[in-house]
């Protein structure tokens, strides 16, 4: 039978690492696959060299395996890192959030990440990116809402009698 080649031969290999590590059902055979060639008479620096990985990566693995069977193969739970909020400062939070900004001090009347990054800064000296902080609107149960814009020279009366649900171009008066 004549040897199969495949072209780009690199990026395939990185493509498929990468779908291994997307899935969870895919690592597990991955890791079966190792203790397989490993049962097989692979060594571990063989299987590491064949996988991409270290040698102690595939020792881990075997050696969970013997330990545990089929399940030591299964990613564990991982922790995560550790709020930077704890639960008494995210009531507290909370409870500010149910105010409006300028109860507090500050020249708006909406919430956003950034006033609630600065708001975390200056009274809980806890320092979280905006990004974050529009991530704890959502854990905390609020929803960030923008406030609507005004158009520059426009006429008050206008404006008032303009309603949402009014067909686009016309005024209600």
């Amino acid at each position: 039978m004549r040897r199969l080649e495949i072209s780009d031969v690199d990026v395939i290999k990185m493509s498929i690492q990468q779908e291994i590590l997307r899935s969870e059902e895919a690592r597990y055979d991955h890791r079966l696959h190792g203790v397989l060639l490993v049962c097989a008479g692979m060594s571990c620096y063989e299987v590491a060299d064949l996988f991409c990985h270290s040698p102690r990566t595939i020792q881990f693995w075997v050696k969970r395996f013997e330990e545990r069977g089929f399940s030591g193969l299964w990613d564990e739970e991982r922790s995560g890192r550790p709020s930077a909020l704890d639960k008494r400062t995210l009531q507290k939070l909370g409870e500010d959030l149910r105010r409006s900004p300028r109860d507090l001090g500050y020249d708006y009347n909406l919430w956003d990440g950034k006033l609630l990054s600065h708001h975390l800064a200056q009274k809980y000296k806890a320092h979280l990116g905006v990004r974050q902080c529009q991530r704890l609107f959502h854990e905390l149960g609020f929803r960030l809402r923008k406030p609507r814009g005004v158009i520059a020279n426009s006429d008050p009366e206008q404006q008032k009698a303009y309603k949402k649900s009014s067909p686009p171009g016309s005024l209600r008066g």
